[in-house]
């Protein structure tokens, strides 16, 4: 299986979290090893079953899990954690189910101002939420989904009937997780549960819409109820991102020089000469030689154009009697610049894109560090507001590059 596909979540008519598995399955995921995944947190409290439905007009799988268990325990956030920590299942699936309770507790904590590790709450003791969640999470590893996305979601609006009594839509949890994240009304009634939100909020990097993909798979998945006029689903759009033979690759020659012999205050000058020269990149690993000699090995990466003069630049300027040379196949990730704010001034922030797709996010350490000394802040302090400002602006892993990206 596949490890590098992104998962993109349709909530725009709500989201539970049966919903969103039901959409998994009918992605693909194999209901046998949610089942498993499930019986290894809670061995034989539940059944769990799929039937094809209309929603609407629209055909959807449904998921139903039916306890098999006369009386279900009241749990708390720190039961949930020692089960999942005791259960057999694939680190990524114990990973992600701990993080979806995690939200789904400080939630509830923060709602009805108790430690989250000691609230009692149906939302998390309950089967069917412990199923729902750990079965998304196992889906998930069976598609191979690596990172996840999602748009804004339909939260519903009027008042229900709870366990804590009569309460407005978005019931308190829902709006709590939906701190930060795109949100509307949708419709009448409670369209996104505590569950489905927090299974959102946890395993999504970013709110957004549909980002560049070769789709492999579509799955939709349906509520409970079905609405005239409103298609109650919840859709899951599984695509391949770009992988390292997709990529296309450049020559590169590694030019390299074991040095034992070189006064250290010159080996900044000797790297900075390097790059001035166009080598792509210059680096020192420290290493031991014969008879036990500390030295370096000094690392020139560059285009095998810049060969000849960097090689006669590492001979001018270190002391070294012999540089060894090697062919490479270079496959670099695309890479842009984002201006974000912080502090009141601008740092460019460099993007690793995919496809499209951010995967890797740093602020410009040059810039950072010029604001910090005009701000007399440390450049400690300064790197992290910049981290920051940048997740801010929606400069995570998994997102879609933005439109006033330029070309790094």
């Amino acid at each position: 299986m596949t490890d590098h596909r992104h998962a993109w979540i349709d909530a725009s008519a709500g989201v539970a979290g049966d919903m969103l598995l039901g959409a998994l399955v009918d992605a693909g995921a194999d209901l046998r090893a949610i089942r498993r995944a499930v019986d290894a947190v809670v061995p034989g409290a539940v059944g769990i079953s799929s039937t094809v439905v209309t929603r609407a007009g629209l055909r959807a799988v449904h998921l139903t899990v039916e306890p098999l268990i006369a009386d279900s325990p009241r749990r708390t956030w720190s039961t949930i954690r020692d089960l999942l920590a005791g259960a057999e299942l694939p680190e990524r699936v114990r990973e992600r189910a701990g993080a979806v309770f995690a939200r789904l507790a400080g939630a509830e904590a923060r709602v009805h101002g108790l430690p989250a590790a000691d609230v009692h709450f149906h939302e998390v003791g309950a089967l069917d939420s412990l199923a729902d969640v750990v079965g998304v999470c196992a889906a998930l590893e069976d598609l191979g989904v690596a990172t996840l996305s999602a748009g804004e979601v339909a939260v519903g609006s009027g008042r229900i009937r709870t366990a804590h009594g009569d309460l407005p839509v978005p019931v308190p949890a829902v709006a709590e997780l939906a701190r930060g994240w795109r949100i509307r009304s949708g419709g009448d009634g409670e369209l996104a549960t505590p569950t489905g939100m927090a299974a959102i909020r946890a395993l999504a990097a970013s709110c957004g819409d549909l980002p560049p993909l070769l789709v492999e798979a579509i799955g939709v998945g349906a509520g409970g109820r079905d609405t005239p006029g409103r298609a109650n689903v919840v859709r899951v759009v599984v695509g391949t991102r770009a992988s390292a033979r997709d990529r296309p690759s450049e020559p590169a020659v590694l030019l390299e020089a074991n040095i034992d012999d070189l006064d250290p205050r010159l080996w900044p000058g000797v790297l900075a000469g390097l790059l001035e020269s166009g080598a792509a990149d210059a680096w020192l690993t420290p290493i031991v030689m014969k008879k036990g000699r500390p030295a370096y090995t000094l690392g020139v990466l560059c285009h095998p154009g810049r060969a000849e003069a960097l090689r006669d630049r590492v001979f001018r300027d270190t002391s070294t009697l012999g540089v060894r040379e090697g062919a490479l196949r270079k496959y670099p990730l695309s890479r842009a610049f984002v201006d974000v704010g912080v502090a009141g001034a601008t740092v460019a922030v460099k993007v690793g894109h995919d496809h499209g797709l951010i995967t890797q996010v740093m602020p410009e350490f040059d810039d950072v560090a010029a604001l910090a000394r005009r701000l007399g802040r440390p450049e400690r302090q300064m790197l992290a507001d910049a981290v920051a400002a940048a997740a801010a602006a929606g400069l995570v892993a998994g997102a879609a590059l933005p439109g006033n990206a330029r070309p790094a």
